[in-house]
């Protein structure tokens, strides 16, 4: 992410946040933003699915100690370099390539996806400014690519094969919890130095297809669960399908209204930074047709049941 965008984008204001804000203080606003902009509140809401993901970004470079301190590095340089977006290339997998992007004249640092152990290679270190009378050789030109995945790959993890513009296929290790528009640098993949320095990376951007049924919510992950009005209103045992197949059972208790989340402690998104647990929001399912003995026994109830009006709170 080395680019443009940490010149143009101000993760802070992004947030709302002061640049010395807490690790602590940064988590709270994000949660709240993130419930706030999720695309699941927010169904076709462009606008919100924006924010969200400006938000997500933001949240990834400045809880991360040392993207943090790069990031606040790269903006203290000001808005004088400037960097060309990439082309697109030939693809396997569905992956992109732009074309090479110079980036003599910016540090180096770790993508994102240091996060994950393995991911990146680690190390941080940083190309020197390149050319005669800067001190040093030039890193070589960055290679970016994008590939398609789809949610049960990003969850779990994998090793996925690309080809690279010469036509020759590398492979990637995904990292178990890989989230969409994340990216994963390899180190020294890309265009040798013009003049004797490290070789450029080869970034590769994620995109993670929707699931059918599962949706993500940081690390924990997200279902909606039809309920019958009768097992709403008396109280249910259900089962609830998990990412990996498996069934668990939950106890709808009596009087559960559309809407209630209950939680599955440890069966969401597992990272190396943590676990998170599956939550299932209750739907009560409204028949689309009754029988004639189905509508009487609701007449029957609707005479009898309590003189309530459930709007009145709206008044």
């Amino acid at each position: 992410m080395a680019n443009q965008d940490w010149f143009d984008k101000d993760f802070y204001q992004i947030l709302g946040v002061a640049q010395n804000a807490s690790d602590a203080e940064l988590k709270k606003v994000y949660r709240k933003l993130a419930r706030k902009y999720h695309p699941d509140s927010n169904q076709g809401d462009a606008a919100a699915e924006a924010r969200f993901k400006d938000i997500s970004e933001a949240y990834s470079v400045l809880s991360d100690p040392e993207q943090r301190r790069e990031y606040d590095e790269i903006r203290a340089m000001g808005s004088g370099a400037r960097f060309s977006a990439g082309g697109a290339g030939g693809g396997g997998f569905e992956d992109v390539f732009s074309r090479f992007q110079q980036r003599g004249h910016a540090p180096d640092f770790d993508d994102i996806f240091s996060m994950f152990n393995g991911a990146t290679g680690g190390g941080g270190r940083r190309a020197g400014f390149g050319g005669p009378g800067f001190g040093g050789p030039q890193k070589g030109q960055d290679v970016r690519a994008r590939t398609t995945i789809d949610f049960l790959t990003a969850a779990n993890g994998d090793t996925i094969t690309l080809k690279g513009e010469d036509g020759k296929p590398f492979k990637v290790k995904v990292p178990a919890g890989v989230a969409d528009g994340q990216k994963i640098r390899l180190r020294g993949r890309g265009r040798p130095s013009p003049n004797g320095g490290e070789p450029g990376d080869v970034v590769v951007e994620v995109a993670v297809r929707p699931h059918r049924v599962f949706s993500r919510d940081g690390l924990n992950l997200r279902v909606t669960v039809p309920v019958t009005f009768t097992e709403a209103v008396l109280g249910a045992t259900i089962e609830v399908p998990t990412l990996d197949g498996t069934r668990v059972k939950l106890r709808v208790a009596p009087g559960t209204p559309s809407g209630r989340v209950l939680r599955v402690k440890g069966r969401g998104i597992e990272t190396t930074k943590g676990k998170g647990d599956l939550l299932a929001e209750v739907h009560v399912a409204v028949p689309d047709h009754v029988t004639d003995a189905q509508r009487e026994a609701l007449e029957r109830y609707a005479a009898v049941e309590p003189n309530e009006d459930p709007r009145a709170s709206l008044f």
